[in-house]
């Protein structure tokens, strides 16, 4: 007993069920920036493994730099992300209106 998909029940359930909450698009912004950041952090510290030195960090610094990379952007995009959160989160707002 299978079910088929009509083009308007696929059309429903690609539609937002209830407007675009704000407070969401602003923090999924904020992460998006955050992801952003991060790859452009990355080349910064590539330069920087010392951890085959003999004060390196060893493999615990190979293990936590990624993490320590999208700690300083999860940061940097909380304060602002360089102009981009607002910009970011108009565009889905836009996105998520002409969708409806």
């Amino acid at each position: 007993m299978t079910q088929s998909i009509t083009p308007a029940a696929t059309h429903a359930m690609l539609r937002p069920a209830q407007p675009p909450d704000p407070a969401r698009v602003a923090k999924a912004a904020e992460d998006f920036t955050a992801v952003a950041l991060g790859e452009m952090l990355k080349p910064m510290f590539e330069g920087t493994d010392h951890s085959d030195e003999l004060f390196g960090g060893g493999e615990g610094e190979k293990t936590w730099r990624p993490m320590m990379i999208d700690e300083i952007a999860k940061a940097i995009a909380h304060q602002g992300g360089l102009g981009l959160n607002g910009p970011v989160t108009q565009a889905m707002l836009q996105m998520q209106e002409k969708a409806r």
